[in-house]
Parts: C-alpha cells; sequence; structure tokens
C-alpha cells in the first residue's frame, strides 16, 4: 500500500519526539502492539536515525515509518539509508523536491492555500497543516471547498478529543505528538501511553 493508502485506512500518525533514544524507541513499539500503523520519528530527536533503524529493524512489514522535521536534501539520504519510507516537513522546505526526485514519499507541511497549492505543485503524497490548532477543525471544512481531492492531515494541538472534528471536516488521517506520547519519549510513562494510545485509535475508528 502506498502512504496515501495507509492513512486512509488507519487514519492516525503518531509522532515521536524524545530526549531518550531508547525510551523513543521503547515508545514506538509500545504504540505498534497497541495497532498505531504510523510513525513519524523527528529528526530533532536524540539519536533520531538510530531510532529509526532499530525501529525498522524491529518493526518490518508492520508500520509504514517516516522521518520527521526533515528539511535538507542530505537529511532526506540518511533517513531512507536509515529505513524511514517517507519523510515530513513542517513546510515548504528543500527537502520537498529532494525527496520527490528520490522517489521517496513526502508529508509536506503548509498552512495558507497558497502553500497548499505550492505543495501539491511540487507533487507531494498529503499536504500536513501544521499548526493545525491555531486555525482549528473548521478550517478543514474551509479547505474542502477549494481543494476537495487533496489529502489534508492536521498536526499540532490534536487531541483525541477532536480527531472526530477534524475527520468530519475532511481530514483524510490526524497526526499527534506530545498528546498522544507524553513524556514516554523522553522516558516516561509506558502504561500511560497505552491508554492514550487505545483513546486515540477508538476516537479515529469512530469515524471509519
Amino acid at each position: 500500500m502506498t502512504l496515501l493508502d495507509d492513512l486512509r485506512a488507519h487514519r492516525l500518525l503518531g509522532i515521536i519526539r524524545g530526549t531518550d533514544a531508547a525510551a523513543s524507541i521503547d515508545t514506538a513499539l509500545a504504540l505498534a502492539d497497541e495497532g498505531v500503523r504510523l510513525f513519524e520519528v523527528s529528526l530533532t530527536s536524540a539519536g533520531a536515525l538510530r531510532v529509526i533503524e532499530e525501529v525498522a529493524t524491529r518493526l518490518n512489514g508492520r508500520i509504514q515509518l517516516g522521518a520527521g522535521t526533515v528539511l535538507t536534501p542530505g537529511e532526506v539520504i540518511r533517513a531512507r539509508d536509515a529505513g524511514a519510507t517517507y519523510i515530513v516537513t513542517p513546510g515548504l522546505a528543500p527537502s520537498v523536491p529532494a525527496a520527490i526526485d528520490d522517489g521517496v514519499p513526502v508529508l509536506c507541511g503548509a498552512l495558507t492555500p497558497t502553500e497548499i497549492i505550492t505543495a501539491v505543485g511540487l507533487g507531494v503524497d498529503a499536504v500536513k497543516i501544521f499548526p493545525a490548532s491555531t486555525m482549528g477543525s473548521g478550517y478543514f471544512k474551509d479547505l474542502r471547498a477549494p481543494f476537495p481531492d487533496i489529502p489534508l492531515i492536521p498536526v499540532g494541538g490534536v487531541g483525541a478529543d477532536t480527531v472526530p472534528a477534524y475527520l468530519a471536516n475532511g481530514a483524510v488521517a490526524v497526526g499527534v505528538a506530545s498528546p498522544l506520547c507524553g513524556d514516554a519519549p523522553n522516558g516516561g510513562d509506558l502504561v500511560a501511553l497505552r491508554l492514550r494510545a487505545r483513546s486515540f485509535l477508538e476516537a479515529v475508528r469512530e469515524q471509519v
């Protein structure tokens, strides 16, 4: 399946950003065990490439594993070589055309209609609306009128309680960092992480 196929099927993208590489790996393994099938490991995380490599090896074939906050062409290559199957950016970075040229799927960050048009024109697979909480779920309904066929994904401040509104207003999936992962990628509570994962998975299933 393509990245977009998986986003449409599973509707939840877990975003791991941590200060402890081992804890970030444990976070990914716990989320996968709970049923999360799409991940992004931010390159701003401690030992990010090692985390990607380890998670890709241990969860081979079970998940779609992306590298997040990918800004440069060099980072695209390093993330791909570590095992990332797609990249995520916070905006229209030089990494976007580089990844597309290399055949790496891209979830490109944007906020305004102009940025969305630019991203789609480059050939990205989906557009990440960031920071989504700045605009709210109603913004997605507004964007659906001019962009009915562009896959949009809210990221930034998306809670389990707001997931239904985003999906009902046209988001194909939601991307969630701290509201899902909490302090787990920093060495925090994995039991609480699992409970949050169940809440988010239930929220997206209600909209399938």
